[in-house]
């Protein structure tokens, strides 16, 4: 067969040339193992970030006025992040996990006021939602509009907050990791 003449190439040909060269380097990165699509959602996903809370946490213990708790996590949960934030004229240590049920749960640590913090977590919106006894501490329960809920312990020297739109067990286990270790010094 003769070949068009250049004048008659359009996109759909370039297009159609290139399926081939896609499809090649696909079956390449599949079968190499290189490639991983990272959608699970889970603490064992790859593509989750991992974060460092053992040297966040010394950090903020260092600079902070407050005590700051380093809890034991639960075998299965994986660190992704950590900040710092001003809320109510002090700091909020944040740090953060994803869960082995995909999760994912907040630790803060603060002397702000509760109502600051309260406003900080779940906006103007949030509601107080009870209590609940966790690890011989009372924690109040808030949740917001958003199905986000957190907890807040009032430790005298520090205010803990746990915040998940996970289940009630992953923030049980989380507050009696926080509360059953000594402040870091």
């Amino acid at each position: 067969m003769a070949a068009k003449p250049r004048i008659l190439h359009s996109s759909k040909d370039m297009i159609w040339s290139l399926v081939p060269l896609l499809v090649i380097c696909a079956v390449v990165a599949i079968a190499s193992g290189n490639c991983s699509v990272g959608l699970t959602g889970q603490a064992s996903d790859d593509r989750t970030a991992v974060f460092d809370v053992e040297h966040a946490l010394a950090a903020d213990a260092a600079v902070m006025a407050f005590p700051i708790r380093r809890p034991a996590t639960p075998d299965g949960w994986k660190a992704n992040s950590g900040s710092t934030q001003e809320v109510g004229g002090t700091s909020v240590s944040n740090v953060g996990w994803i869960t082995d049920k995909g999760a994912y749960i907040q630790l803060s640590q603060t002397d702000a006021a509760e109502e600051d913090l309260v406003v900080h977590l779940g906006g103007l919106d949030a509601l107080g939602d009870g209590t609940r006894q966790v690890a011989g501490q009372e924690w109040v329960v808030y949740t917001t509009a958003d199905d986000k809920k957190f907890w807040i312990a009032d430790l005298g020297d520090v205010r803990i907050a746990i915040l998940s739109r996970g289940p009630d067990e992953d923030m049980e286990r989380l507050a009696t990791a926080v509360l059953a270790q000594p402040p870091l010094t």
